[in-house]
């Protein structure tokens, strides 16, 4: 199963509550602190949903 490492590179001020909720539901608090994720199909749709905020790499 792939890993990918995701984190926070923009701000969630000015973006929708959903999106808000989101990047908490990943794990993510701080800008710039990365979080290693699986790759399941329920992680995968989120980190799409949000993926303008979001620098991914493959871990």
């Amino acid at each position: 199963m792939k890993k990918y490492k995701i984190s926070q590179v923009r701000s969630a001020i000015n973006q929708p509550e959903k999106q808000k909720v989101t990047l908490k539901a990943l794990g993510l608090r701080k800008l710039h602190n990365p979080v290693v994720v699986n790759e399941t199909p329920q992680l995968m749709g989120m980190i799409n949903k949000v993926k303008h905020l979001l620098h991914i790499e493959e871990a």
